[in-house]
């Protein structure tokens, strides 16, 4: 890999070099590098492009490292990728995309990953974004997540969009059995005139299922985000969605609540606050030396990252 590669892969998965492990390394639309463990088989796919990721039974404190990076222009990427995670696991599942395009091509990823989570299992799956170069191109990024939670299964999700994503649409469905919890933390940076929208259903099947889901939006410039919550509950349930953001200059952000209790001992509840940055958040930095926009920088970065 050239330095841009390799400075990209590491935004993304935080990776320096080749990890130890089950690993797979997706590179301009083809196989960069693969590798399995004897706990963790990485199957290519044999109609389609992607892998499936299998995890034995009891497996704990492994990972599994799939990132995706593009460095041309006019590439549109495709990718399946189902885990299925057995009984009794406890794993990190590293993803991602970063694109890097410095042509007048637009640049796509669309990933559909879809996870089988087995009984006790403990799942932590984290996602980044990230889009960059001076080319007109546009950097797209489309990425479908399909969870389906067996008894007794947690799984925690964190999504980070951080930069120079032209555009994306990001859709998450869920389905959950009785005492399985998910928990989503999603953020989300919009600059210039790019556009993302991010939908989720998520199905609470089970007898005290539950699903907490967050998500801090920042939108600046001229750029739109829409964000959309599906909760349905069907048995003895808790749902809880909490969508904030913040807007500057000419940005907007719209969000939607859908709310679908169809049991008596359904308990959903759906937060959303929007606006711009306290004039006293402003001040009170300002009097530290930092100029209005460092300060709304530093505002912002806590926002975003915690």
């Amino acid at each position: 890999m050239n330095d841009i590669e390799k400075k990209l892969l590491e935004k993304i998965s935080g990776l320096h070099n080749i990890p130890s492990g089950a690993f797979n390394i997706r590179k301009d639309g083809k196989v960069y590098a693969r590798e399995s463990s004897k706990d963790i088989e990485i199957i290519p796919k044999k109609n389609k492009n992607g892998i499936d990721i299998k995890i034995k039974d009891g497996v704990k404190n492994k990972s599994v490292h799939i990132p995706v990076i593009i460095t041309v222009g006019g590439l549109e990427d495709l990718v399946y990728n189902d885990f299925y995670i057995g009984k009794n696991c406890d794993v990190l599942i590293v993803a991602g995309c970063g694109i890097h395009n410095a042509t007048c091509k637009n640049s796509v990823h669309n990933g559909i990953h879809s996870f089988h989570i087995g009984e006790n299992s403990h799942v932590k799956y984290v996602e980044k974004h990230v889009g960059e170069g001076n080319g007109s191109g546009e950097k797209i990024l489309n990425p479908v997540t399909k969870i389906f939670m067996k008894q007794n299964s947690f799984m925690e999700m964190e999504t980070l969009q951080i930069e120079g994503v032209t555009s994306s649409i990001r859709k998450t469905f869920a389905s959950l059995q009785d005492n399985s919890i998910l928990k989503i933390n999603e953020n989300i940076l919009t600059t210039d005139n790019q556009y993302a929208k991010t939908e989720f259903k998520v199905n609470l099947l089970g007898k005290k299922s539950s699903v907490e889901v967050v998500s801090h939006s920042v939108a600046k410039d001229n750029s739109y985000q829409y964000f959309k919550s599906n909760l349905i509950g069907k048995n003895e349930c808790f749902g809880h969605v909490e969508c904030d953001g913040i807007i500057t200059n000419n940005a907007r952000i719209t969000s939607v609540p859908m709310i679908d209790a169809l049991d008596s001992n359904a308990s959903l509840i759906h937060e959303a606050a929007i606006g711009k940055i306290a004039g006293d958040e402003l001040i009170k930095l300002m009097t530290l030396g930092l100029t209005k926009e460092e300060a709304e920088n530093k505002i912002i970065e806590g926002f975003l990252l915690g």
